[in-house]
């Protein structure tokens, strides 16, 4: 990009010289990229939403907006950009919302189910990514074509929903998160649809077999433009059939839904002293080896708490025994990123139910922030006013260290540096 006023090269979101040359400094910028990626977040979810039939249009002119102030020599306020970085988190909510009443209406209100891990014997596709409207597409396309179909990284939460697994051939979940791919899609022997981001440069041991839809594409892979899934599934016919392979059986489901129909029940056990504490561990994760201080952290839990977790991060978690409490797992998969909504919801039924604020409910939020969905919803939380959230396990790198101190000083935000090893953290959030 090019800077108009003092001609020099900018970055993407504006001029990199100093104030005196044309008024911008790196707390502008900082406020711009985390608008920028905000924006692009939510843009994400409202893809999903606009193919299931859900628009708004206050959101959409938000989204032309916020672009505009990003341009050159439009805003140099710092109150203003905060402004529109916190509004894009209100209309995320929005997003979110319209995303899940997509996604109930179109494959049924979710319910708690048991997973089968691993594989089983016959031709296979595994489906990564977030689009469950193509994982519904291929179901209904590979129906008796004698392949079975696996999901795959944050497409797990697909079991919940009734109208999904009501195919026989969803045959169960294969592997982990993103970041494993290149080991996890060369021990898959079949095709693999990748419908949305987190997809990596394929290895050249598997590439011909990686399927991508829309504007996914990865170099080596076939692009479908459409949605018609008929090469994918013949390329399942001819490649060598997966060997029967049990891993393990998971419970997924604790969407909103199903936890606010055991609210009564929860609530009664927090008055009885049951359940101490819910924390909420999860988002979107990152390879690096820091990371498993989340793991760590939710290990550290009391017996007595139970652990909300959604999004890929819920992988860094999930491979651990953590026993029940009231009949129910201790760890509650709620889905998607994008069901962060939902746990929203619950911490605000809750709150109405104990007749206190979010923030005085004995609640922890511990998010791992990766990429651009992760920031819409971390946008979300604090437009809302969530306080004593912990991120980690480094601080955003868009985020300059007078733009982190606000956000620290407004809304309490704290950094994993060893404060989630604290043996009972005190942040509660809302």
């Amino acid at each position: 990009m090019f800077c108009n006023q003092c001609e020099q090269t900018a970055h993407a979101t504006g001029c990199v010289q100093s104030p005196g040359v044309c008024g911008k400094d790196e707390d502008i910028q900082s406020l711009q990229e985390m608008l920028l990626y905000g924006v692009k977040g939510m843009c994400s979810y409202a893809h999903h939403a606009r193919r299931l039939g859900k628009v708004d249009e206050e959101v959409d002119a938000f989204v032309e907006e916020a672009l505009f102030a990003t341009v050159t020599n439009v805003n140099f306020d710092l109150e203003a950009h905060l402004e529109l970085v916190l509004e894009c988190g209100h209309k995320n909510l929005r997003v979110m919302e319209m995303l899940e009443a997509g996604h109930i209406e179109k494959f049924g209100i979710p319910s708690r189910t048991t997973v089968r891990e691993g594989t089983v014997e016959g031709p296979g596709i595994l489906v990564t990514g977030h689009d469950m409207l193509d994982l519904a597409g291929l179901l209904q396309q590979s129906a008796g074509a004698g392949v079975n179909v696996y999901t795959h990284g944050e497409m797990l939460p697909a079991h919940m929903y009734p109208e999904l697994r009501k195919h026989p051939h969803l045959a169960g979940h294969f592997g982990g998160a993103w970041q494993k791919q290149r080991s996890e899609f060369d021990q898959f022997t079949g095709p693999v649809l990748a419908t949305t981001n987190c997809i990596l440069h394929p290895k050249e041991s598997y590439a011909d077999r990686v399927f991508t839809t829309r504007v996914t594409a990865v170099p080596g892979g076939h692009r479908l433009k459409g949605n018609d899934f008929a090469p994918v599934i013949e390329k399942a016919k001819e490649c060598e059939p997966l060997p029967n392979n049990f891993v393990r059986e998971s419970q997924v489901g604790f969407h909103r839904t199903a936890i606010l129909g055991m609210a009564d029940t929860i609530v009664q056990a927090v008055k009885d002293g049951k359940i101490s504490h819910f924390y909420l561990i999860g988002g979107c994760d990152g390879a690096e080896p820091g990371r498993n201080s989340f793991s760590e952290f939710a290990r550290s839990t009391p017996a007595d708490s139970f652990i909300l977790t959604l999004g890929c991060g819920k992988f860094r978690i999930r491979d651990y025994d953590y026993g029940t409490l009231l009949g129910l797992p201790r760890l509650l998969d709620m889905g998607q990123c994008n069901d962060a909504y939902g746990a929203i919801q619950v911490a605000l039924a809750l709150s109405k139910a104990f007749d206190c604020t979010v923030n005085d409910l004995p609640l922890t939020l511990v998010i791992s922030w990766f990429e651009q969905k992760a920031v819409a919803v971390l946008l979300t939380l604090l437009a809302l006013g969530v306080k004593g959230i912990t991120i980690g396990p480094n601080p955003p790198a868009f985020v300059s260290p007078n733009v982190l101190k606000v956000l620290q000083d407004k809304f309490d935000l704290r950094l994993t540096n060893g404060a989630m090893k604290e043996t009972v953290p005190l942040s509660v959030v809302g």
